[in-house]
């Protein structure tokens, strides 16, 4: 993957992870397998609103839906936690190469300008 293509799906991924609200349901469903229901009990916001949240952590590939019944469970995706190790390792650190920035010799400030 080109770095400019890396970058921007490394900044959606954390865009996806910016909303608190986004966060806890991630943390409770880490734990366990929940309906809309719960995850609105749990978290104290309305069935809508966590029905949006999870529709954007599904686009994300972060979470997965599970139709058990009349409901519809939600759980984390497998590779989730995979997924977000490895962006956070690629943003931490870059392959060699791949920035763009000047040489700390030739930068403003270590000249004492």
């Amino acid at each position: 993957m080109k770095p400019a293509r890396a970058a921007e799906a490394q900044a959606a991924l954390f865009s996806t992870l910016s909303s608190e609200s986004r966060v806890h349901i991630m943390q409770l469903l880490s734990n366990d397998t929940l309906c809309v229901g719960a995850l609105s009990r749990s978290t104290g916001i309305s069935a809508g609103a966590v029905s949006q949240h999870l529709r954007i952590l599904h686009s994300a590939g972060l979470v997965e839906p599970e139709r058990r019944g009349y409901y519809i469970h939600y759980r984390l995706a497998p590779g989730a936690a995979g997924l977000l190790r490895a962006t956070l390792a690629a943003v931490l650190n870059p392959k060699k190469g791949t920035t763009s920035c000047v040489p700390r010799s030739r930068c403003a400030r270590s000249r004492g300008t």
